[in-house]
């Protein structure tokens, strides 16, 4: 079944679509990452996060824009190997969120559904964001043939 636009459960799929393409990325390296606080509110706010395996596999970002929570990390990292990876989609009130994603936040109403990813390794990702997009590229090799 496919959602129509605004759908109740729209979001909801998106996150999980978006968690499926990230669970192959296991094994995979954070290339860059790009936190832009530049705007007056939040909804300004991005974190965007490269990662890469290799020419055989294909390159991933996740954008999260909108976000209500990040934990710094330090700066000016190599690319570093990821032990772990996972987006969760924290629902409105008065569903439950996920047991470790309690007290994450404030929860009150007015706050929208929401996005958690976080990624293990050397260096850890954590943000809570109300807008998610992933974006799979071809893999180098696939890439590399004319179709």
């Amino acid at each position: 079944m496919v959602d129509e636009p605004g759908a109740a459960s729209a979001f909801k799929n998106r996150c999980t679509n978006a968690a499926l393409t990230l669970d192959s990325c296991a094994g995979y390296f954070i290339e860059r990452i790009s936190l832009d606080m530049s705007g007056e509110d939040r909804r300004g706010h991005t974190l965007d996060v490269w990662l890469r395996e290799g020419p055989q596999k294909p390159d991933v970002v996740v954008s999260l824009s909108d976000l209500h929570s990040v934990r710094p990390w330090e700066p000016g990292l190599d690319p570093v190997f990821i032990d772990g990876i996972s987006l969760i989609h924290l629902p409105r009130l008065p569903l439950a969120w996920a047991a470790e994603a309690v007290g994450r936040l404030d929860r009150s109403a007015d706050l929208p559904e929401l996005v958690w990813l976080r990624i293990t390794g050397p260096v850890e990702v954590d943000a809570v964001a109300s807008i998610v997009t992933v974006y799979q590229a071809k893999s180098d090799d696939a890439a590399s043939v004319l179709q």
